[in-house]
């Protein structure tokens, strides 16, 4: 299944929100299994590019240097410290972080709120994960 990721694009200057789409398989049944399938997947794509290195002297293309520039920052997408994350750590700072209400997660329009409850996806249904920052100041 294929579900549409809002996922705010890298650069200060302009604040754009695009989809980007990521394959479920199985099918996630709760909220849990989303984030933990998300999660891992991300965290998968994170581990190869890492493994992957990059030709740092390869010249930026034009297409890819305007593609760049529509997201608001040009560079050669080097990770100077990159190292490889564990998954299972990954998913359990998420999950953490769910309960925490450090995030949320919004299907469509509607927010999920309860990591056991059952979700109804469909194909090309929208995610949005949300982080939520804290004002600046003490908490207590």
């Amino acid at each position: 299944m294929i579900l549409k990721i809002n996922l705010k694009q890298i650069g200060e200057r302009k604040q754009k929100i695009a989809p980007v789409d990521f394959t479920y398989e199985p099918v996630p049944e709760t909220l849990r299994e989303l984030i933990i399938q998300t999660v891992t997947g991300c965290v998968a794509s994170y581990n190869a590019r890492v493994r992957a290195g990059e030709d740092r002297t390869a010249p930026l293309s034009k297409e890819r240097i305007t593609a760049l520039a529509d997201l608001g920052k040009i560079a050669f997408g080097i990770s100077y410290g990159g190292k490889e994350q564990a998954p299972k750590k990954a998913v359990e700072n998420a999950l953490q972080s769910f309960e925490d209400g450090l995030y949320r997660v919004f299907l469509n329009d509607t927010e999920l709120d309860k990591l056991d409850g059952k979700i109804d996806l469909n194909e090309n249904d929208s995610l949005t994960f949300i982080r939520l920052t804290m004002l600046a100041g003490r908490m207590w």
